[in-house]
């Protein structure tokens, strides 16, 4: 498997430690991680959704956690859930974990199960201080206003 060596980025970008340490560990060898299946889909510029894939598993058994850049999805089945005898299980009964790093400023819109498939919403809100502003050369400053136009005012 091919290494990608980040040693040259690093000495000349400051602040994309957590970028290229999350590049690095994707590379590692993730034991049972196929489970469960999930999708995840672009629905708009700022707009995403993850769907998984989690049959038999009921609201009360399932724990969504958002943290900083983190959201820690997790299945627990009870013991007591499994009832009479088997000739084959082909539906996966056991707890599962699953992780997914997030970018800044995305948070968790809403979450539903339906059918068995988890949906999770995700949306990114930039706040307006980050937001990209027109710089004035000269007296006069130009504002954005919230239908895009710009205002322009004279300085005093």
């Amino acid at each position: 498997m091919n290494r990608i060596d980040f040693t040259p980025y690093r000495r000349t970008m400051v602040g994309f430690d957590r970028l290229f340490d999350m590049i690095e560990n994707q590379n590692r060898p993730n034991a049972g991680d196929k489970y469960p299946p999930f999708n995840i889909e672009r629905r708009g510029e700022d707009a995403y959704r993850i769907t998984l894939a989690v049959a038999g598993f009921k609201p009360a058994d399932i724990d969504i956690t958002a943290q900083a850049n983190l959201l820690i999805v997790k299945g627990n089945k009870p013991d007591d859930a499994v009832e009479g005898e088997y000739l084959h299980v082909g539906i996966a009964q056991r707890g599962f974990e699953r992780r997914f790093e997030l970018a800044d400023y995305v948070r968790v819109d809403h979450a539903d199960l339906a059918d068995g498939l988890l949906v999770i919403d995700l949306v990114r809100e930039v706040p307006e201080a980050m937001k990209p502003k027109k710089i004035a050369i000269g007296g006069n400053t130009l504002t954005v206003v919230d239908n895009g136009s710009e205002e322009g005012t004279a300085a005093a």
